[in-house]
């Protein structure tokens, strides 16, 4: 890798969230609740936490499978959904290889595909599972997409996932917003890698837990190449605990839904707002910088959304809670 290479890299990748915790956090997209028990089922974990953990993670595997509906033999853990992503690409992508990559998305795909001595080729978001994958070793898809939030067809993947297949390629689906939605996950079908967080939908960013799943010899491949003990025993533990709340889980998606449809009609009034299936919208603002002096007025950050590639006047806001949705709306008064 030459030194511009390293150096693109080494500077890193935009993401969202504040640490200040003055401000009212719209930046990430992070569930704002936790499923009820977790700080117990930490505590018993963190008091076994002396000895290493089961390096099958039995529980954990089970749990995540009984959540996405595969065999828990397919389900490899790992700390956190990028965890997954760049286990993925490694399996997948060789030095020279290029990587069908949407755009705006999620820019630590083009980051992994970089770091393995590939190439990111960018093709629309809304248009990359319509695309050609022949010749390219990788095909990356984000459903719901960040930042812009609209899931894919179920069966417009499932095509794109079969055309990937008869051509050698391999189509990593990441799902970290998918569990807000009740569309089913591409977990378990032949020849695909799916990454899945926990992060998104039981606020636990920093827990550090998620997993991919992958099928026959890919899957092998992804077990092979996985750390040993990715998992610390309070993740692992706390994982299974949240993968199961599925009362949570539908309670989370109707909160959700319910307020993404008032904000997206409060916010529509001032800017235009786009269409979003995931906890987030993203607004066409006319200054960035004047609507984030706005709001950081009444103490609450949003994303700069320009950090997206395609992206030039936009900002990303979570959807919070209703008492706390309110008070981004009064702030930008609409």
């Amino acid at each position: 890798m030459d030194s511009e290479a390293l150096a693109r890299l080494e500077a890193g990748v935009h993401h969202g969230s504040r640490d200040d915790p003055e401000l009212l956090d719209f930046s990430a997209n992070t569930n704002p609740r936790v499923p009820e028990g977790t700080e117990r089922v930490y505590g018993r974990a963190l008091a076994a936490a002396g000895s290493y953990p089961d390096d099958g993670y039995p529980e954990y595997r089970h749990a995540a499978a009984e959540a996405v509906d595969c065999a828990p033999g397919d389900v490899v853990p790992t700390p956190g959904g990028l965890a997954a992503i760049r286990l993925a690409v490694a399996a997948a992508v060789s030095p020279g290889d290029t990587a069908l990559v949407p755009a705006p998305s999620f820019a630590e795909y083009a980051r992994e595909v970089r770091l393995q001595g590939g190439e990111p080729v960018f093709r629309p978001h809304d248009k990359l599972p319509d695309a050609d994958p022949e010749g390219h070793a990788l095909a990356v898809v984000c459903t719901p997409n960040n930042p812009t939030g609209e899931a894919y067809a179920t069966e417009r993947l499932r095509a794109f996932a079969d055309r990937c297949r008869e051509v050698g390629t391999v189509p990593l689906v990441d799902e970290a917003f998918l569990g807000f939605t009740d569309r089913p996950s591409l977990a378990g079908r032949e020849g695909v890698v799916v990454a899945r967080s926990l992060t998104k939908l039981y606020g636990l960013p920093g827990l550090r837990a998620g997993y991919a799943v992958a099928t026959g010899d890919l899957g092998d491949r992804l077990r092979t190449a996985r750390p040993t003990w990715a998992l610390g025993t309070p993740a692992a533990a706390v994982g299974a605990h949240c993968m199961r709340q599925r009362e949570f889980v539908a309670a989370t998606r109707e909160r959700v839904r319910e307020e993404r449809v008032r904000m997206r009609e409060r916010l529509s009034a001032r800017f235009e707002v786009h269409p979003s299936d995931a906890p987030f919208l993203l607004l066409a603002v006319p200054d960035v910088e004047a609507i984030q002096r706005e709001v950081e007025a009444a103490e609450i950050a949003v994303r700069d959304a320009r950090t997206f590639r395609d992206l030039d006047s936009h900002v990303r806001v979570a959807v919070r809670t209703p008492a706390e949705n309110d008070r981004l709306l009064e702030a930008l008064d609409v």
